[in-house]
């Protein structure tokens, strides 16, 4: 399935999106009456992408088992490598993850705004690695990185947010996230994290101040920590969150005495969601925005009710700031939502191995044998095929170029939220010769548009694939197989057909389940049906369980 999948889609061509005006002609954005807008007023509704797994790299995105913090992986690589070759492994990463032509297709795609997750590190030195303590070590490569992102974003009339993923010692108890190690003290139990963090954000100000392209400064990423009770790992009960307002207050001033104009975005604890107590005392800033992130949950409004009554009440801006993981049916619903609200978004991530997300990385297979091998599935590569299949995966697998696209994860999130009907996945043009359609190559739209599936999405509030159990092809809530498309009593998939001539057709369906069908609406039996020229719909309905594999359509011969 997963070969069938990589060939399929490596051939198609994403979406056609018209691309919305350049971003950056609204010059800089700022919070005004609750909302983002430009130099002249108007409101601006930032649609992007964040860029996870380049920066910092998350386990997941990996696929590497057990703990997933990049300190971590870069200890499983130096047992295999060397400590010499993980770094040159680390540098082609950061070579290669992103280029110029990832974000110049995100803007040919539609997208307006690009989400960076910075780790700390490769801006300034740990603390324990402070030749002076208290004093600020720069490192170049963060900075340099970041101004070639930037051009690349202004090339294509983008705006740029600055987002701290990893703050010095870590801002929470979910340590993938941040790269936290705990056995050194976090952000929060070491001042000298503090005011490394306080000094990063003003070095950024003094770079950045006179940048228009540059969005916003999104000062920690989801901090999660119980100030009052350590029991309380997350933070999600925490009802005073006194420390996080002292340090999102402190890094502003820092900021302020530097750059008066950038926004300041502002997460709560709880993975950037419990504002409990963090406004409290009143705004110490006339430019914040409010970020909260969204996750295997609901999409309806009363599931950003809190939210909501937050920017009602403190008459600050909103923003997603993060948000996905999920099916194609969730991400349109979400950002449905959210913008009829007048709310921007940033998808996460821009790719991964998996695929619900608009790029695929596809590894080699000696990467197969080594996390084979970190699973406890499989021996341990020798030093130079380790070395070969990692090396592979930096320079050659993590491209723009070899990545798989998702057509329909794109369309998921720029088109299909304001669409009340299928958008073709792939074109199926019924010619002389008739044509054969592939039972996965269903139209691209919302759950009740395009298909209906009784588990379209996940709003469990854990982390899987339930929409999708094969993971694999593409990211829509119908359950796709080896053979097919499965289908339960009730559900249904719809294909649009381009037809070259009306007249009377022949439509078979291929499948081990019984079968009904809706031509442009009308219950048809299989068999002969009536095709007007150019564009038809063909609902395929399932009167029982079973396996969908294929349509047939092809022209009654005399």
């Amino acid at each position: 399935m997963r070969a069938r999948a990589v060939r399929a889609l490596a051939a198609c061509v994403l979406v056609a999106c018209a691309p919305l005006a350049h971003a950056q002609s609204q010059g800089f954005l700022r919070a005004k009456d609750g909302q983002i807008v430009g130099e002249t007023g108007q409101p601006v509704l930032l649609r992007g992408v964040g860029l996870g797994g380049w920066m910092l790299q998350e386990g997941y995105m990996l696929e590497v088992p057990g703990e997933g913090t990049q300190h971590s992986i870069e200890a499983r690589i130096t047992d295999l490598i060397g400590d010499e070759k993980m770094r040159a492994f680390q540098q082609a990463w950061r070579d290669n993850y992103v280029t110029k032509a990832d974000i110049d297709a995100m803007a040919a795609w539609g997208f307006n705004s690009v989400r960076l997750p910075m780790h700390y590190a490769l801006f300034t030195a740990p603390i324990e690695g402070e030749p002076i303590a208290g004093k600020q070590t720069w490192r170049e490569e963060g900075f340099q990185r970041t101004d070639a992102l930037l051009s690349w974003v202004k090339a294509n009339g983008m705006y740029l947010v600055l987002d701290l993923h990893a703050a010095p010692g870590g801002q929470g108890n979910d340590n993938n996230i941040a790269d936290r190690d705990p056995s050194k003290p976090s952000l929060w139990d070491a001042q000298a994290n503090q005011d490394k963090m306080v000094a990063l954000w003003q070095k950024l100000a003094e770079r950045y101040k006179d940048e228009p392209a540059i969005a916003a400064y999104d000062i920690i990423n989801e901090p999660n920590w119980g100030f009052a009770d350590r029991n309380d790992k997350h933070g999600c009960n925490e009802t005073g969150n006194a420390p996080l307002r002292a340090l999102l207050e402190r890094t502003t001033r820092a900021i302020r005495e530097i750059d008066k104009r950038h926004m300041i975005v502002i997460e709560g604890n709880c993975w950037g969601n419990n504002y409990r107590g963090v406004l409290d005392a009143g705004l110490w800033d006339d430019n914040l925005v409010l970020s909260f992130h969204k996750y295997w949950n609901g999409t309806t409004r009363e599931t950003i009710a809190d939210q909501l009554a937050l920017r009602a009440k403190w008459k600050l801006p909103l923003w997603l700031g993060e948000t996905g993981e999920n099916s194609n049916d969730w991400f349109a619903r979400t950002v449905q939502t959210v913008e009829a609200e007048g709310i921007g978004w940033a998808a996460w991530p821009l790719k991964k191995i998996r695929y619900n997300n608009p790029l695929q990385i596809v590894p080699n297979p000696g990467y197969a044998r080594v996390l084979a091998y970190w699973k406890g599935e499989g021996p341990k590569p020798s030093a130079a095929q380790a070395e070969d299949a990692l090396m592979r995966l930096a320079t050659h697998d993590i491209r723009f170029e070899n990545n798989v696209q998702h057509p329909d994860v794109v369309d998921a999130w720029l088109l299909a939220p304001t669409r009340e009907s299928g958008m073709p996945f792939k074109p199926h043009r019924v010619a002389s010769a008739g044509t054969d359609i592939d039972a996965l190559d269903f139209d691209m739209g919302r759950n009740g548009i395009a298909y209906f599936d009784t588990t379209a999405a996940n709003e469990s509030g854990k982390p899987n694939t339930d929409w999708n159990p094969s993971a694999a092809y593409r990211n829509d809530g119908m359950e796709l197989t080896g053979d097919g498309v499965a289908m339960q009593v009730g559900e249904w998939i719809q294909y649009t057909v381009e037809v070259e001539r009306a007249g009377p057709y022949r439509l078979q369906i291929v499948g081990d389940g019984t079968f009904r069908a809706r031509v442009n609406g009308a219950i048809v039996q299989a068999g002969d049906v009536a095709l007007s020229e150019g564009r038809n719909t063909l609902r395929i309905e399932a009167l029982a369980v079973g396996t969908l594999q294929s349509l047939a359509v092809d022209p009654v011969r005399d």
